[in-house]
């Protein structure tokens, strides 16, 4: 039910930490009621939906540089915050002052850290941005300020990219690289996506290509110098249309694969690191830097997002643009559903497991559906 702005106590429940380290140990779910009056420029929000993604769990391990507020706003004992970056929210009140958002409203997060990992929150209106949820899912919404951003924002921002060039990627499987592979496709741009070997890897190979991917390789294949001259160059330079310049490699593992897929660009190629997910850093040869005057950058979609919201709002409007119109798939996800009617352990034991597969790999994208 929704509500105008008036007396109304609402229970809630948040996954909180008081201490870095690892989540499955110091995540807790904590109980609370909602403040009964709101500020003249705060909304009330339930929350629909919130994935976890890496960050989120970097952030609880306190290896992330950007880090939530910690405080006893939601009337514990010691100084805790909540997880989670990426959510949807459904508006339940609004103060007297608030002008941008309406009762009924989806709004997603325009900042960071904004605690998503609750079934409900009071916020200053100015921290959400109200979207247009016609013919849009719930999962959709609420997993499109990262992945999709991510691949969107580095495919536009670093190089231009012509029709037929190309761009390597590893981590192939992962959301921001079937983002990544789709918007190739559909701007005309070639892609390879490098995935770790596994007994469906045909399986795997054939599904990354229907979204999208031109070529899909294994780790070992990429590492295989003879395959890399013989194969994977001769497919390169064979492809309909194809120019044959590998522009960008995007690494989202580090290790030795940031460094094979970097041997892959052509000459004044560029890679751009946007993870870390094996938690090893990478060289690259001096020759590469010196013969084929490579370049290395980093991404960080946080700063992005803090520094420019309204244009990360109008990249999202293009996406859901894309949703509609049946030109982009949202990443699969495992739906972990929060009810509010569970006890404190249940919904505890429900986030947990969903964050041991986030953490483990191999599975669908973990979200937690509040209800």
């Amino acid at each position: 039910m929704l509500f105008a702005n008036r007396s109304v106590t609402t229970k809630a429940q948040a996954m909180v930490f008081k201490n870095y380290g690892p989540p499955a140990e110091v995540l807790k779910v904590h109980s609370f009621d909602l403040p009964s009056q709101i500020g003249s420029n705060q909304v009330q929000l339930k929350t629909l939906a919130s994935p976890i993604n890496p960050s989120d769990i970097n952030q609880v391990e306190g290896v992330y540089p950007s880090y939530p507020p910690f405080n006893r706003d939601l009337g514990t004992v010691d100084e805790v915050a909540v997880g989670g970056n990426e959510g949807l929210f459904q508006v339940e009140r609004v103060g007297t002052n608030v002008t941008n958002v309406k009762v009924g409203d989806w709004v997603l997060p325009r900042h960071t850290s904004i605690g998503s990992w609750r079934s409900a929150a009071i916020l200053e209106s100015t921290s959400v941005t109200p979207i247009k949820s016609n013919n849009i899912s719930i999962t959709q919404a609420a997993t499109v300020g990262v992945n999709p951003c991510t691949a969107f924002i580095m495919l536009k921002d670093f190089v231009k990219l012509e029709k037929g060039d190309w761009f390597i990627q590893n981590g192939g499987n992962s959301g921001v690289s079937r983002a990544a592979s789709q918007l190739g496709k559909l701007w005309g741009y070639n892609s390879i996506s490098v995935v770790r070997n596994r007994p469906n890897i045909d399986e795997l190979k054939q599904e990354l290509k229907d979204l999208g991917a031109t070529i899909v390789i294994t780790e070992e294949e990429l590492a295989d110098r003879k395959f890399q001259k013989d194969v994977l160059f001769s497919q390169v330079k064979q492809t309909t249309g194809s120019t044959g310049q590998v522009k960008i490699a995007l690494n989202c593992i580090g290790g030795k694969s940031a460094t094979n897929i970097a041997r892959v660009l052509s000459e004044g190629g560029n890679i751009i690191t946007y993870g870390a997910m094996s938690k090893q850093p990478f060289s690259l040869p001096t020759g590469l830097f010196i013969f084929k005057d490579i370049h290395a950058h980093g991404y960080w979609l946080s700063r992005f997002g803090n520094k420019k919201p309204d244009e990360k709002k109008k990249i999202i409007e293009e996406i859901f643009d894309l949703y509609r119109t049946d030109r982009f798939k949202d990443v699969p996800v495992d739906k972990n559903i929060w009810k509010l009617s569970n006890t404190i352990e249940e919904n505890g034991e429900i986030f947990i497991k969903a964050i041991k597969k986030a953490m483990e790999g191999g599975h669908d994208k973990q979200i937690i559906i509040f209800e």
